[in-house]
């Protein structure tokens, strides 16, 4: 059977193919030819080259990119899947000949590539784990362990919690499992959406991959050969979302220089061993190539400092005590400074967990996918899953290794024993309680893997509005999609509740707010006069002088510093910060007081919608697009995260929205924000985005009958 393309309405790629091998090809071909711009960024990116045609704005990435080892992390877990698991490298190499076959042809297409010089390369069988570990390498958050060494370091161990994910967190995903007994065909229904950075092409490719083996339509990464998180195969369906696990480490390093030109890092059982040395140029356009040292100790790459390093520069706070960060040193060993290394489980253990792409496709129940899942390593998710047996599935899948508990919440002195690792922990299973499963990044069957997860404000509101109804169809679950209401607004509403003393005008948007229904939507006005409180108590509380410490961010790599920013840190914590019994001193109802006085005397004209407006990532700044508002928030079920304090602008959203009907596969529904190919002139390049905004989707069609057959271009 020849490798036929064939296109919806929406201009999706439907590919089928007389084997495995050929689909994977077509896959990587198509996926050119549709998004030629944005695999040679990833590509780049993968192998810190990027600055190369983007200029200086790429080059933080490419430090932190060189300095992680994420290339030669990517080659060494080809090269085990070629030993361990050969069909499936042999499939992953097909997709990146695919990708050769369509670049070229992707790249005519698309205006980028002459508007920076830049001119299509390789794609060496590794490139799509490299997209894959480079996707993922910063999902799990280790940053945040330098915002809490900075935190307690200046505030004691109390701001851990205060200032967690919890209350409330950054944005997440979203995905329910409503089973037969509950929708009104006796199958079940499956919904969700990822939220994601919005990116020009989107981070999700809505497509289909049918050979006599499997016959799947979902979401797929580009760069990446088959249907990783969202996948509906006909008798099987199958979601996820981010875990909140830990699974990363930091190590406070000991390096030092030898006669000879190498470095040495001392471990944890007294001695002194030669580390991996590199020195590598980064080419930057329009700028002078920058060197940059890559070092890698035994528990891995250093991402932060060097021998040169001061410890207050390049390892943490200045002054910081041993019990604190185990930085203080005596002795003959005093004046060597100190450095920061990353472990995380793909380096260790040459897995990104590809083995189980293949399973996953060749799944029909339940218990397959379960099997597959076994095998899945990076990132750690929660997976919901059901078939037409009535099968169910909620559980965790992924690697997250065995530690001292310290690992899990801090950075650990890498001299000291008792910071190795020692296994892995199983992953554990949820239930579905009532006929439902929600997953929201919450607490939930991954809670001992983790330290921080988000609120439970949008689980919980999922499964009320799921309550409502003992029987729900695939075409009625896009409203879920779209609600507004926001469960985090309580403490500040009660703080305004506790007011007296307040000007007319103040005590009038206090009343009016009073009566608000906690809606966050576009045409809201009185969403927009929360926002401003909001945003007048957030830049308060920073710049109270208990805070002082916090507001210079120490001197780690550019990368990092979104995790390390207070304002930004003040408004995700603003629920705990508030609603806490006590707050370093800091007189709450005389900031709130200020900040309703502030908002009165210069209220904000329009609604929510006028300033909280869509602000899609593109690798190319300066690309003119008057973006639309939005309805939602970062604590809303429909969640498009602002910055409260810094901007109204939202830069994360729902990366794509998916219901997935295991009644009948052509009564399921998808919609991404912007559209199906990646070229800026392409009738598909943002055809998605009114439905998107309104919360409608497209309907799935899986009748070739139906679609349009592609000639090659």
């Amino acid at each position: 059977m020849t490798t036929e393309t064939y296109r919806d309405a929406w201009g999706i790629p439907h590919l089928r193919a007389g084997d495995a091998l050929a689909l994977a090809r077509a896959q990587g071909r198509v996926t050119a030819s549709d998004r030629a711009w944005q695999l040679e960024v990833e590509r780049h990116r993968v192998q810190g080259t990027s600055a190369s045609f983007l200029g200086a704005t790429g080059l933080a990435w490419d430090l932190f990119a060189r300095r992680a080892r994420l290339d030669d992390t990517a080659r060494r877990c080809f090269a085990a899947l070629e030993r361990q698991d050969p069909e499936t490298a042999a499939w992953v190499r097909a997709y990146a000949d695919g990708v050769n076959d369509g670049l070229g042809e992707g790249a005519r297409r698309t205006p980028e590539f002459a508007g920076t010089g830049l001119v299509p390369g390789h794609w060496e069988p590794w490139h799509p784990l490299g997209i894959w570990l480079s996707t993922h390498i910063l999902f799990a958050g280790f940053p945040a362990k330098l915002w809490r060494e900075e935190a307690v370091g200046h505030l004691g161990e109390d701001a851990v919690g205060l200032f967690a994910a919890d209350g409330p967190g950054t944005s997440g995903s979203n995905g329910w499992l409503v089973s037969g007994e509950r929708t009104v065909t006796g199958q079940a229904v499956i919904a969700g959406d990822p939220h994601r950075f919005i990116e020009d092409p989107g981070v999700y490719q809505q497509i289909r991959l049918a050979c006599p083996e499997f016959d799947v339509v979902g979401l797929a990464v580009p760069g990446v050969p088959g249907i990783a998180h969202f996948g509906h195969a006909g008798p099987v369906a199958w979601a996820i979302t981010n875990a909140m696990a830990d699974c990363q480490d930091l190590y406070r390093e000991r390096l030092r220089r030898t006669a000879g030109g190498g470095v040495e890092a001392l471990d944890p059982d007294g001695r002194w061993r030669a580390v991996t040395r590199l020195v590598e140029t980064v080419e930057v356009a329009g700028g002078d190539p920058v060197e940059v040292e890559v070092i890698e100790t035994e528990r891995g790459p250093v991402v932060i400092g060097g021998p040169e390093q001061t410890g207050s520069e390049g390892a943490g706070r200045e002054g910081a005590g041993p019990e604190e960060s185990g930085s203080e040193r005596t002795g003959p060993d005093a004046d060597i400074p100190l450095a920061v290394s990353l472990r995380h489980p793909p380096r260790v253990t040459e897995d990104l967990g590809f083995s189980a792409l293949l399973p996953l496709l060749r799944a029909r129940r339940v218990a397959d996918l379960d099997r597959a899942l076994d095998r899945w390593a990076e990132p750690v998710n929660v997976v919901l899953a059901a078939d037409v047996h009535g099968g169910v599935l909620h559980r965790v899948a992924g690697t997250v290794p065995l530690r001292a508990a310290a690992n899990r919440t801090r950075l650990v002195p890498a001299w000291e024993p008792g910071h190795e690792w020692r296994g892995r922990h199983d992953t554990p299973y949820g239930t579905v309680e009532n006929g439902i499963a929600v997953m929201a990044n919450q607490r939930g069957p991954a809670a001992p893997l983790g330290v921080e997860f988000a609120p439970g404000h949008r689980a919980a509101r999922i499964r009320h509005l799921l309550e409502q109804r003992s029987a729900w169809s695939a075409q009625e679950m896009p409203a879920l999609h779209m609600d507004t209401r926001l469960g985090s607004a309580g403490p500040l509403l009660d703080r305004l509740r506790d007011l007296d003393g307040l000007t007319p005008a103040a005590a009038a948007l206090r009343d009016r707010l009073l009566r608000w229904d906690r809606h966050m939507g576009a045409d809201s006005e009185e969403a927009a006069v929360y926002a401003a409180v909001r945003g007048a108590v957030v830049r308060r509380l920073a710049a109270h002088p208990a805070f002082a410490g916090l507001t210079a961010p120490p001197a780690y790599p550019e990368v990092f510093q979104p995790w390390l920013a207070l304002l930004p840190r003040i408004g995700l914590a603003l629920e705990h910060l508030l609603g806490a019994d006590e707050l370093y001193g800091i007189d709450r109802a005389a900031i709130v007081r200020e900040a309703v006085e502030e908002a009165a005397g210069n209220p904000p004209q329009g609604t929510w919608g006028d300033t909280h407006r869509l602000a899609p990532w593109r690798a190319l700044t300066g690309t003119p697009y008057d973006e639309p508002g939005l309805s939602g928030d970062h604590d809303c079920v429909l969640c498009t995260s602002s910055v409260p304090g810094l901007t109204d602008l939202s830069a994360r959203g729902p990366a794509a929205r998916y219901v997935w009907d295991l009644a009948r596969r052509d009564d399921s529904l998808w919609v991404v924000p912007l559209g199906a190919d990646g070229v800026p002139d392409s009738p598909h390049h943002r055809d998605q985005l009114p439905l998107w905004l309104r919360g409608d989707l497209v309907p799935v069609v899986t009748d070739w009958n139906r679609l349009t057959k592609e000639r090659r271009r």
